[in-house]
């Protein structure tokens, strides 16, 4: 009997040696197999939600092979973007990453130099649009908010000479380039071509999606065209930052702002409200306009000093600032241009 009851716990403590060797195997077996798909996926992080939007576009119908990452979804403004650890190692480990390349992505050039995945490709927009970029434009009646001469201060002729150079020597440079349609038809077919040379087998998917957006936005293009050509004014009033100049350019349409697209002011000076005030009054415009998520106050400040109490406040979208919850509402490029277009009919009739 105790014999019997020897080989019995050796016999039991064999089959539990056994199974735990085999569930660790299977946990093994499990583990590797799933690092075995996320590494068969190509991986793409866009800074901006334009960018990330025109990925989805392109590859849509093989969304499966492709890990696509946004870095900015909490609604902050890129220019007030820092990225995480997190989103650093992500760039890195990265196939394509695609980011604007102005001052907003000072960070980007040390991420990318770094880089884990030696085959990283990258797309940089204001590289790309060489040549169709433009000058951060200080227009009559804006804060300046790059340079602030202090009157009272007395500098001797030789320090102001080289703080007057300094200042000049800076050149800030408009970074809000997929505001124009045409530009936006670049970016999104440099990157298809990036994508169909990581996957080249689905090639001619990824083509029939390229010319089937391209196709609509050369058709919202032809409408924002008509609508602007058939308008009553060509003149918008922002009360607010204006990071429309590439949109506005296209159409031949002018404009008055209480700050720059870049600018990180957020209080208007009397100065600047008196000004706006004044131009409502003059032009008798029925709308002013705002970007989105930014309060109505400045705007309600220059109605209220004007001869226009009637004027209504209108909301335009930079798409800087787009969050998870605007994605998971549907949002899409072009149905933020094409809100833009329907305020612009509201605007300028």
């Amino acid at each position: 009997m105790k014999k019997f009851l020897i080989i019995l716990s050796i016999f039991i403590t064999s089959i539990i040696i056994v199974s735990c060797q085999s569930s660790v195997t299977n946990r093994n077996s499990n583990d590797v197999n799933g690092e075995a798909k996320a590494k068969e996926k190509i991986k793409i992080v866009a800074t901006i939600y334009p960018e990330y939007d025109f990925v989805k576009s392109i590859i849509k119908g093989n969304e499966d092979k492709f890990d696509v990452k946004l870095l900015l979804t909490s609604g902050i403004d890129i220019h007030n973007f820092t990225p995480s650890a997190k989103d650093i190692l992500d760039v890195g480990k990265s196939d394509l990453f695609i980011y604007v390349g102005g001052e907003s992505d000072k960070w980007v050039e040390g991420v990318i130099r770094q880089a884990t995945n030696d085959n990283l490709e990258t797309i940089n927009l204001l590289e790309l649009l060489k040549g169709k970029i433009k000058v951060e434009e200080l227009k009559e009646g804006m804060e300046n908010d790059d340079y602030h001469h202090d009157k009272d201060d007395e500098h001797d002729e030789e320090n102001e000479e080289e703080h007057e150079k300094e200042h000049e020597e800076e050149i800030e440079y408009d970074e809000h380039v997929w505001l124009s349609l045409n530009n936006a038809k670049l970016i999104y077919e440099s990157i298809g071509k990036e994508i169909i040379k990581l996957d080249s087998e689905n090639a001619s998917l990824y083509k029939e999606n390229i010319d089937s957006f391209v196709s609509e936005l050369e058709m919202l293009d032809k409408e924002y065209k008509d609508a602007i050509d058939n308008s009553k004014r060509k003149l918008l009033l922002f009360a607010d930052r204006f990071p429309f100049r590439y949109l506005v350019d296209d159409y031949g349409i002018d404009y008055y702002a209480a700050f720059k697209g870049c600018s990180a002011e957020t209080e208007a000076s009397f100065e600047t409200i008196k000004f706006l005030s004044d131009k409502l009054s003059t032009e008798k415009l029925p709308y002013i306009i705002i970007i989105e998520r930014s309060d109505d106050k400045i705007a309600r400040a220059v109605i209220e000093n004007s001869t226009e109490k009637d004027t209504k406040v209108e909301t335009m979208y930079s798409m800087q600032s787009v969050n998870s919850e605007d994605i998971l509402n549907g949002a899409s490029y072009l149905s933020f241009m094409k809100k833009n277009l329907d305020v612009l009919k509201k605007a300028l009739n």
